[in-house]
């Protein structure tokens, strides 16, 4: 027997990792660590939850089990394995800093317990080191990372295993690992307020069918649209892996060839260049993992953001006067997850407009997107803050009224989140920050006045950089 560990796997098809482990019968486990829930938030653990549900669905369907754990995997997976009699342990690879640690202790301790142990790239089409500089480096920009991320061989998904592939596990054998998967109260976590979407294998499956259908061949001329909701929605199944990178795209690809026009097919490998960017970010952590709590980017001086916390506050509300900030925001409280454009935007808005330092954004996302991932918010973050890797320069500051105009220009995802402008006309609610005290009362008494001036504040951005790179 065999045991897979399971941690951002949540899924039988397309895992290279358990189809290592079916070379004997195979069970699946998964174990609640202390030390990552501490990281963890309302949206992702309540989503995690349901796919550990679906996934245990699957094994049982099978005549098999997901067993369940709770405590140190450091000493759970090697007693679970002795207990079993089991012959190795396999898991897929994690890069970030938290699991490299995790994972050389289990490592270490699977040896000392003389237990056989195999990691597997799994999440990634090409794992970190793999796609270097001609001096063996890691990219630093995007556009050369990505040129060779397109060129290299991607390898086909993997069928699930059938029942002959998994082994059972007969009553009273390691009954601490039988039980039924924790609530959120149970782990200390509150229900999320946000409505979270199905996590399951099968729901993955269907928006990929659904996305490659029709959206994904406008996808690059209308995908920074947010009204026009033409983006795959599947940053949140690629982080808890309820679908495979491998499937993603084989379906994008099998896509791209039957796309009726070259504007068409294009389109299609601009999504796939999305792909390339997530893992662009992972190498990119797993090369810098301080890169978490630190600026990727060296400056001579200190960046002298600002402690203002009724701004902050303002910000994470959706109440900033800008409104397509403020509708952004508003999305992610409702839905636990925002638009990749307004996501630009609103860090932008953060980091520019009210010179708040990024970390502050970085920790709220952490809070409250379901589709949290560290190398991909870190990463996102820091590009919008210029303290990235291949980051916006420092002197591009996004303008959120022009942001608003021109990428949602009839008002409608606006007036989606933001109801206090439901009756507001597009021309009004773009020129909202120039109107007069009297007129913004007429058309939305409730709605604020911006509560900064961006002329003012992108100039005093500028200086602040320029002052960090000793220009001053």
């Amino acid at each position: 027997m065999q045991i897979h560990w399971h941690r951002r796997d949540l899924r039988l098809a397309d895992n290279r990792g358990l189809d290592a482990a079916t070379a004997d019968d195979a069970v699946g486990l998964f174990v609640f660590d202390p030390t990552v829930l501490t990281h963890g938030a309302s949206p992702r653990v309540a989503f995690m939850l349901d796919a550990l549900e679906s996934l245990r669905a699957a094994y049982r369907d099978r005549d098999s089990d997901l067993l369940i754990a709770h405590g140190n995997p450091t000493e759970l997976v090697p007693g679970i394995a002795a207990a079993l009699d089991a012959d190795g342990v396999t898991w897929c690879t994690d890069y970030t800093g938290l699991a490299r640690r995790r994972d050389a202790a289990v490592r270490q301790a699977l040896d000392d317990a003389g237990i056989e142990r195999t990691a597997v790239q799994d999440a990634v089409h090409h794992e970190p080191g793999e796609i270097t500089t001609n001096d063996g480096d890691p990219y630093k920009v995007f556009t050369y990372f990505s040129k060779k991320w397109h060129d290299r061989e991607k390898l086909d998904p993997l069928e699930p295993p059938t029942a002959d592939d998994l082994a059972a596990v007969e009553s009273g054998e390691v009954e601490r690992t039988r039980a039924n998967i924790p609530t959120l109260d149970e782990l200390g976590f509150e229900e999320p307020d946000a409505d979270l979407p199905e996590a399951s294998t099968e729901a993955a499956r269907e928006r990929l069918r659904e996305f490659c259908a029709e959206d994904i061949y406008r996808y690059d001329e209308r995908r920074d649209y947010p009204a026009d909701r033409c983006t795959s929605r599947l940053s949140v199944h690629l982080k808890y892996g309820t679908i495979g990178v491998r499937e993603v795209y084989d379906a994008t690809d099998r896509a791209r060839a039957d796309g009726d026009s070259e504007s068409e097919r294009e389109s299609v490998f601009e999504f796939q260049d999305q792909l390339a960017w997530r893992e662009f970010y992972t190498q990119v952590l797993w090369d810098r993992p301080d890169a978490v709590t630190e600026n990727y980017k060296s400056y001579e001086h200190e960046i002298e953001w600002r402690e203002d916390p009724e701004a902050l506050e303002a910000w994470k509300r959706g109440e900033t006067g800008y409104p397509i900030v403020d509708a952004g925001m508003r999305q992610l409280r409702e839905e636990a997850y925002m638009h990749n454009r307004v996501r630009m935007i609103v860090a932008s808005f953060l980091t520019k407009d009210l010179l708040i330092d990024w970390r502050e954004g970085y920790d709220w996302f952490r809070e409250q997107l379901v589709d949290h991932d560290t190398a991909n918010d870190n990463g996102g973050w820091q590009w919008a803050a210029s303290t990235g890797t291949d980051a916006q320069p420092y002197f591009r500051v996004f303008n959120p009224m022009t942001q608003g105009e021109r990428y949602d220009p009839d008002a409608e995802y606006i007036r989606e989140y933001v109801p206090e402008l439901e009756d507001v006309p597009a021309e009004t609610i773009h020129s909202w920050h120039e109107l007069d005290i009297g007129t913004r009362k007429m058309h939305a008494s409730e709605y604020p006045a911006p509560i900064v001036d961006h002329s003012e504040r992108r100039e005093e951005a500028i200086a602040m950089f320029e002052r960090a790179r000793g220009d001053e």
